[in-house]
C-alpha cells in the first residue's frame, strides 16, 4: 500500500460510506460521539454541511479509496475542524497527511478542535499538525481537550 492520500470534494455517494464509518462502535467509543440513525445522519449532511456555504468539507481518499472526511465550520465567531476516518485507515499516517493537506486550504486562524480527552490518537494527530492544548471543556458528561492552531 502506498498510502497516497488525496483530498477532493464530497460527492453524494460518499455519504453512505461516511454513515457506515459513524456506525463503527469503536469509533463511537473513542470519540464519545453516538452514531445517528440513517435519516438524521443524511439530513444533517445534506442540509447542515453540503448546503452551507460557510462549511468547508473534503473527502479523504487513500490510493483512490474513500477513507473519511475533514470538515471546518463556524460556531459563533470560532472556526472548528473535525474529521472521521474509517477504522481500517487508523494508525497509518493517513490522518496526519490528510489534515496537513486540509490546513493548506483552510486558511482561517485561529482554528479550534475539541476531541474527547480519551481519544489520544486524535489529540496526538492535532498536536503533530501544530495545534496546542489550551483547556479542557465538558460536552455533557464527557471531558474534551480544547486545542487551537494559531496564526503562523
Amino acid at each position: 500500500m502506498s498510502n497516497d492520500v488525496q483530498l477532493r470534494d464530497v460527492e453524494e455517494a460518499d455519504l453512505e460510506v461516511f454513515f457506515q464509518q459513524e456506525q463503527d462502535p469503536e469509533a463511537a467509543r473513542r470519540s464519545k460521539f453516538p452514531p445517528r440513525e440513517r435519516e438524521r445522519f443524511m439530513t444533517h449532511w445534506t442540509t447542515k454541511i453540503l448546503d452551507d456555504p460557510t462549511v468547508f468539507v473534503q473527502a479523504v481518499t487513500v490510493d483512490g479509496e474513500l477513507a473519511g472526511n475533514i470538515i471546518a465550520w463556524w460556531e459563533e465567531d470560532e472556526r472548528f475542524i473535525g474529521y472521521w476516518f474509517g477504522r481500517e485507515f487508523w494508525g497509518r499516517g493517513v490522518g496526519t497527511k490528510a489534515l496537513t493537506l486540509f490546513l493548506q486550504q483552510e486558511k482561517a486562524r485561529p482554528l479550534y478542535a475539541d476531541p474527547y480527552v480519551g481519544n489520544t490518537g486524535s489529540v496526538r494527530l492535532l498536536e503533530r499538525c501544530g495545534f496546542r492544548r489550551t483547556a479542557t471543556v465538558m460536552h455533557g458528561e464527557n471531558e474534551h481537550v480544547m486545542l487551537v492552531l494559531d496564526e503562523k
